[in-house]
């Protein structure tokens, strides 16, 4: 499975941004697609999870109730929704796939991609 990360950009507090997550080969041996994120001098840490085939979706306490994780399964692509962004949202963004249907560590996902670098100013 090949994961193709965009959407980050420079924003200001309160704003909202979508990421896109594109999926490309075996999709179809993913169960579980997740959102982390890595910021200045932390470790990547667990944003948001959806299963491929439908419901649940699973967020971190940090984002609950601003971020959105969706998936479009005719395009392929999994989408992460966030409203009233922070200053402590600044991160690099990464997309995930598993073949398991739940993690919420990265060391329980198989695929990566590339970062997408969010900047919220305040």
């Amino acid at each position: 499975v090949q994961l193709q990360a965009s959407g980050g950009g420079l924003v200001q507090a309160g704003d909202s941004l979508r990421l896109s997550c594109a999926a490309s080969g075996r999709t179809s041996d993913a169960n579980i697609f997740g959102w982390f994120r890595q910021a200045p001098g932390k470790e990547r840490a667990f944003v948001a999870a959806v299963r491929w085939r439908g419901s649940p979706t699973y967020y971190a306490n940090s984002v609950r109730g601003r971020f959105t994780i969706s998936r479009n399964s005719v395009k392929n692509t999994i989408y992460l929704q966030m409203n009233s962004l922070k200053p402590e949202d600044t991160a690099i963004y990464y997309c995930a796939a598993d073949p398991k249907t739940y993690g919420d560590r990265d060391v329980e996902y198989q695929w990566w991609g590339q970062g997408t670098l969010v900047t919220v100013s305040s």
